[in-house]
């Protein structure tokens, strides 16, 4: 009887336990809730110590689990740096390569909190060869630490960090002065470095810069104050991370959402989900939609089954409207008494992230928050020299280079100063055949053109001059090696027609090139933006209700698809002068490959410059086995 009793009470008190238990988990998550977030950086030249600092925080503030500090011992014996002792850096540094070398390679996330702030650090690589890396970790920090060795100063790394930081427009800085142990922790050594750097960042644009003198690896003024800088009175590292406020101007901001997804769940519900990115809204705010302008108010704002009063920067949420609007993906939903202006030319900074060049001309994708684009680079007006920020004139921009360039967009889209709100002014260009991201960039501003210039209404259109003509205007677009025929083929398709009385026009390389193209070489760039010209000129002359025929080797295939895309559906048509190489070279009618073979001709399209045949051509003729005859008939079935 007594066994059972005390089985009861026990079952009793456990049931309390384990309900204590859940109540203190369930008080510990609704706290954490309720942290704020905070993503910041560490950056700065190669051994200055950033994975060592935060693996030093990681550790301190007892954010690492027991196995994860026998493994880390482990490590560090095996290959640590420091005699035996634990080595923090490998707490962060979890590439195979980077543990050999001692190094950070690729941008290493590591996410933690203590009670006053949840924390997503990401360390980044210092080499000048992985800057896009940096880039990448840098585009969603609010701030940045940039360590200094304090035996080594400012070096030309620190400084191209400490500019693309800014860039990206990251406002507030700690130069954290790091490795102060190694010169005995001086007060003069520590004000001489901050000084320096300064006067360097005088010409940036943050807004604080906290100068804290550390030993990442002894761990002086990371959490705790450290009592060999007496001297110091500033906050320690994670005193500061705790404090500095960040958020604020982004709940300030006039409402933004890009919609991005069109949420249709059944017949009686139609949302639009999304993310905040900056401002707030309430249920019955007037809002607008760009870039149709169309404006109705908010209905709800639902969040999975809760429906809210209110919705925040950084909250996913779906927004329903109390009348029906043609919304769709990349539509912008905007406070409508403070709406964002739309454009389609912009000035705008590029940090060029692909080994392959980009050039004025080429065509690229555009990816600005929910939307995506076709743009093109219309020119670069300089780049930057990161250590001295000194603008050069250039014709493209190569990796890791800097520049500010203009750009058009086939399609007006609503947007922000970068300066002005980072969700509307960020974006990344992206290339067309391989999809991969070849730069990051950020808006300065709409060039005023782009609201000045309209397209002006003519009473003689396209068709009118077609019907005048008998016939339609378009163009053949020969392409092909050196000594393929092209020209010769133009010349005698030119002549068939002109005796059928087509009204034609012959665009050739080597006449256009005397004239409107003189100024252009035969580099990459300019390649790009000669095709970009003859294209333009060919519209204009297809236009005109000409039969445009154009003989240039025009070897890139991105150029030949931004032509394409300048006309009207079956009004570009690509011949493709499918010559080999051996058969163009033997023929060399004008000694050009006998001159590329010598060195005398550099950036010769088939010998050190690529070509890139045509993928599906709307004709091919092979000048090796077709007569001049054969492939003129070809050419008049085209018309």
């Amino acid at each position: 009887m007594n066994t059972s009793v005390d089985e009861g009470k026990n079952q009793i008190t456990n049931a309390a336990t384990q309900a204590e238990l859940i109540q203190k988990v369930d008080d510990y998550i609704e706290a954490q809730s309720k942290l704020d977030l905070l993503r910041f950086i560490t950056c700065g030249s190669v051994d200055d110590g950033k994975s060592t600092l935060i693996g030093r925080m990681l550790y301190e503030a007892q954010m690492i689990f027991e196995d994860q500090v026998t493994s880390l011992r482990s490590d560090s014996k095996r290959m640590g740096t420091q005699g035996g002792d634990i080595d923090f850096a490998l707490l962060v540094d979890g590439l195979a390569a980077e543990r050999e070398q001692g190094i950070t390679i690729d941008v290493a996330y590591r996410f933690f909190n203590t009670d006053r702030r949840k924390f997503i650090v990401a360390d980044t690589p210092g080499h000048e060869q992985y800057t896009r890396n940096m880039v990448t970790g840098a585009s969603n920090a609010d701030v940045a630490v940039i360590l200094v060795d304090a035996s080594q100063g400012v070096l030309s790394q620190t400084r191209r960090h400490s500019f693309v930081v800014s860039l990206l427009g990251i406002k507030h800085v700690v130069l954290a002065v790091n490795k102060m142990d190694l010169v005995g922790f001086k007060q003069s050594v520590f004000d001489e470095l901050v000084a320096s750097y300064e006067a360097f960042a005088e010409k940036l644009e943050f807004e604080t810069i906290t100068a804290i003198p550390l030993s990442a690896l002894k761990g002086d003024n990371v959490i705790e104050r450290s009592k060999n800088t007496g001297w110091y009175r500033g906050p320690t590292l994670l005193g500061f991370l705790e404090t500095v406020e960040v958020r604020q101007a982004q709940l300030d901001h006039a409402f933004r959402f890009p919609v991005q997804w069109v949420n249709r769940p059944n017949a009686d519900f139609r949302g639009f989900s999304g993310t905040v990115v900056a401002g707030t809204a309430a249920r019955g705010d007037s809002i607008r939609v760009l870039p149709s302008g169309e404006i109705a108010n908010i209905k709800d704002i639902v969040l999975y089954q809760d429906n809210l009063q209110q919705c925040v920067a950084d909250q996913a949420v779906t927004i329903t409207l109390d009348r029906e609007i043609d919304i769709s993906r990349g539509d912008v939903i905007v406070a409508a008494a403070d709406p964002c202006e739309v454009s389609d030319e912009f000035e705008v900074a590029l940090v060029w992230m692909a080994a392959e060049e980009g050039f004025v001309g080429r065509s690229y994708w555009l990816k600005i928050g929910t939307q995506r684009v076709k743009a093109s680079i219309t020119d670069i007006k300089f780049k930057y020299d990161v250590n001295t920020l000194e603008q050069m004139s250039t014709k493209s921009l190569g990796l890791n280079e800097v520049g500010r360039v203009t750009m058009h967009l086939d399609t007006p889209i609503p947007f922000e100063a970068y300066r002005d709100c980072h969700g509307m002014g960020a974006f990344v260009l992206i290339d067309r055949y391989s999809h991969a991201t070849v730069s990051a960039g950020t808006i300065a501003f709409a060039l005023r053109r782009a609201s000045n210039v309209h397209t002006q209404a003519l009473t003689i259109d396209k068709a009118a001059r077609a019907e005048m003509n008998g016939h339609k205007g378009k163009v053949l677009w020969l392409t092909g090696l050196s000594g393929s025929g092209k020209s010769t083929i133009a010349n005698a398709t030119e002549q068939v027609l002109f005796q059928r009385g087509v009204h034609t026009y012959i665009l050739d390389g080597d006449n256009v090139r005397q004239g409107l193209n003189q100024d252009l070489g035969f580099t990459e760039a300019d390649r790009v933006e000669n095709i970009r010209r003859v294209a333009e000129v060919a519209k204009l002359m297809v236009d005109a209700g000409l039969v445009v025929i154009t003989a240039f080797i025009s070897p890139f295939r991105s150029e030949r698809d931004m032509a394409r895309s300048l006309f009207d559906e079956g009004d570009f048509i690509e011949v493709f002068v499918d010559t080999p190489l051996a058969t163009a070279e033997a023929r060399d009618p004008k000694g050009l490959y006998k001159k590329a073979r010598r060195g005398e001709l550099p950036h010769f399209t088939g010998i050190d410059s690529p070509y890139e045949a045509p993928q599906n051509p709307e004709a091919t003729l092979n000048t090796a086995t077709l007569t001049l005859e054969e492939c003129v008939a070809a050419m008049d079935k085209l018309i």
